[in-house]
């Protein structure tokens, strides 16, 4: 596969969508859609810069769930706590604000942050790291207006019956699955 060029078709608040013209391998001339979250200038672009971050949290031997409305399903799900970088921040000062403004916990101790991975490689260049942390504190609402998010601590026995009824985002079904088996 080759690309050969790209186009922006639509440029949104947050989400800029391209036209990726490539050849196949046959040859063939086809297009492609995708989304990007940054500004792209060249073909070389897609992919190559991180956008935020999926933290995974525990405090007592207890998984951090949200409970968050996602507009794109159009239903609450289970989820991690996440979000993009700002202009000029580092992976770790992302971390430590989001966790802050999704719950309201202070960061105790960050374990471990994985090197970038891709979100939804299918549509979107969408890069994040993965980081595992520990916290502290209280919960509280300093959420926008615009987001509906429930935080909550939850023991392996409670996971492993959300596994069994509830909708999860795939990365946070993936890790509830691996605390349920103790891997984390």
């Amino acid at each position: 596969m080759e690309l050969i060029k790209f186009e922006k078709v639509k440029d949104g608040r947050y989400l800029k969508n391209y036209e990726i013209t490539y050849l196949n391998k046959a040859g063939k001339e086809k297009k492609y859609e995708i989304v990007s979250r940054k500004e792209l200038t060249t073909i070389h672009d897609i992919g190559q810069k991180v956008s935020g971050a999926s933290i995974v949290v525990t405090m007592q031997d207890q998984l951090l769930l949200l409970r968050e409305f996602r507009m794109g399903v159009n239903q609450s799900i289970y989820n991690l706590v996440a979000g993009m970088m700002e202009e000029g921040e580092s992976i770790e000062q992302c971390i430590e604000r989001e966790l802050y403004e999704e719950t309201g916990l202070q960061l105790k101790r960050i374990i471990d942050i994985l090197p970038p991975s891709y979100a939804a490689v299918a549509i979107s260049d969408t890069a994040t790291q993965i980081a595992f942390v520990e916290a502290d504190g209280e919960f509280s609402d300093h959420t926008s207006d615009n987001e509906m998010i429930e935080a909550r601590f939850y023991s392996r026995e409670e996971v492993a019956e959300l596994l069994k009824t509830e909708k999860f985002s795939s990365r946070a079904q993936l890790v509830a699955y691996q605390f349920v088996r103790g891997k984390l």
